[in-house]
């Protein structure tokens, strides 16, 4: 793509872009310092759980999958040792799903590493270019949810 090309596909694309790229080198440096067994759609559900557990039903919503899915997921997650499971207060028939220290160590190394990517990016564009950027991006998710961030951070496909 020419830099001064513009089609009604390019901003999708190069978003899309942007966004691979940076989960592509997050997953390569998560697997340099032990997490080689995690997923991006695993970063999705860390994310929520960050928040003090949620149980399969939620997990399920959260990522727009079947509650077998989740439940699959979930298994994986918790044969690796970054999730455990504890019987709901709510409801006595359900479970909540909590992070253990791995997956809160997977966390921290997540925010490290996406640290580090956003500095190498800054490093690049300069930081009142990437500050524009991040205000420009905020404005427009802003405008095309009615004034605020929509409630899920997961991918849409």
């Amino acid at each position: 793509m020419a830099e001064s090309s513009s089609t009604s596909s390019e901003l999708m694309g190069l978003l899309l872009m942007a966004c691979g790229t940076m989960v592509e080198k997050l997953q390569n440096k998560l697997r340099e310092v032990g997490f080689d067994d995690v997923r991006p759609q695993h970063g999705f559900t860390f994310q929520l759980l960050s928040f003090g557990g949620a149980n399969v039903n939620e997990i399920a919503e959260h990522l727009g999958v079947t509650k077998q899915a989740a439940s699959q997921m979930l298994e994986y997650l918790e044969q690796r040792g970054y999730i455990m499971r504890h019987p709901d207060e709510r409801d006595g028939r359900s479970k909540i799903v909590m992070l253990t220290n791995r997956g809160w160590d997977c966390i921290k190394h997540t925010e490290a590493i996406l640290t580090q990517l956003e500095t190498e990016w800054n490093n690049y564009l300069g930081q009142e270019r990437m500050s524009q950027l991040q205000i420009d991006l905020r404005s427009l998710i802003l405008k095309a949810n009615n004034g605020s961030y929509p409630r899920r951070l997961r991918p849409g496909w």
